[in-house]
């Protein structure tokens, strides 16, 4: 944080009431967010530090936080706002992350997923908000060609034939997954879910991270959930809240998973992308780690024999994530300058 930054922050906690508190860092992601934990007698909040200009609008996070509110769910309570500097002081939900809970106890995985597939399966009953963005088939390849632009690049030098992989994506999403939309939060994952003891049905389930909503099919955030890129999901997890949401909304069982397969793979195609330029751009290589497990979960999903023509095409363009090509991507870190 610059000394800039330091000084605004600091003016707005004395607004908010907050100058007094305590803080300690909380956490940060793939974004150029960061949070910071708040503590003043024995009160806590959470302060989200988004830097105008770098593709997050706190805006974005207040409406869609009081949009799941108001459906009875736990988005964290804007306790106040400077949208033109990029502060939000938030309610504090707590420490209880879904990936730390089932890391300290296993055998609470199943519950804690179930909890998250009935949340997603109440908010998609909902209207959605107005005016939410609303990519086509088209577009969400092209999301998918970071495989080609950031990964392979980073390891071959080229990006490849990138109209010919936009253009069978494409085609599969059209073919397999792209219906009627609902409301999806994008970064539906044990990481940015939490379990709140003291709240009641599905309000027992937290949520974080969800300024990117959109429009989009079923089943995305349940392969943000089930398919997660920094953590293995038990098989028997998966396909056990697979079948409980698919019969909850009488989807046939084969084109809901060719669907599955279908938004897996390009999600994972897009990761693997994002992962690299993670790398490249930001300098942070400890994201490569993580590519070995969402390759798996990519040839898992181009498995599908509905998936053939994509699989085929992403054997021709996309190079195995070996550990001498992860190697390369990390000796190219911060060899893109930040655009």
């Amino acid at each position: 944080m610059t000394d800039l930054r330091k000084t605004q922050a600091e003016a707005f906690l004395q607004r908010a009431g907050w100058g007094a508190a305590t803080r300690r860092h909380l956490a940060g992601d793939a974004s150029d967010r960061s949070y910071q934990r708040l503590t003043l007698n024995d009160r806590s909040a959470v302060l989200m530090d988004a830097p105008p200009g770098r593709g997050d609008d706190p805006r974005d996070f207040a409406r869609i936080a009081g949009h799941l509110r108001a459906l009875g769910l736990s988005a964290p309570e804007v306790m106040a706002s400077d949208f033109d500097h990029g502060f939000l002081l938030l309610e504090d939900l707590g420490d209880g992350i879904f990936a730390r809970l089932v890391s300290q106890a296993p055998a609470r995985e199943p519950a804690l997923y179930y909890a998250a597939a009935e949340v997603l399966l109440h908010l998609q009953a909902a209207p959605a908000p107005e005016n939410l963005p609303d990519p086509g088939a088209a577009d969400w390849a092209r999301a998918a060609a970071f495989a080609l632009d950031w990964y392979r690049h980073a390891i071959l030098g080229d990006s490849g034939d990138r109209e010919l992989f936009v253009d069978c994506l494409t085609r599969s999403l059209r073919r397999l997954a792209d219906g009627p939309r609902v409301l999806i939060l994008r970064d539906y994952h044990a990481e940015n879910l939490l379990w709140l003891d003291d709240r009641s049905g599905l309000a027992r389930v937290g949520l974080l991270d969800f300024q990117l909503a959109q429009m989009g099919q079923p089943a995305y955030d349940l392969v943000s959930l089930l398919q997660d890129a920094r953590r293995d999901v038990a098989p028997e997890t998966e396909t056990a809240v697979c079948a409980t949401f698919r019969k909850a909304l009488d989807i046939p069982a084969d084109h809901f998973s060719a669907t599955y397969a279908a938004l897996g793979a390009q999600r994972a195609l897009r990761i693997l992308g994002i992962f690299a330029r993670l790398c490249l751009v930001a300098g942070k290589p400890a994201y490569l780690r993580l590519v070995p497990r969402v390759w798996g979960q990519l040839q898992r999903n181009l498995a599908h024999p509905e998936l053939t023509e994509l699989a085929e095409v992403c054997a021709r363009l996309l190079p195995e994530p070996t550990p001498e090509a992860l190697v390369r991507i990390e000796g190219q870190c911060r060899a893109f300058p930040m655009p």
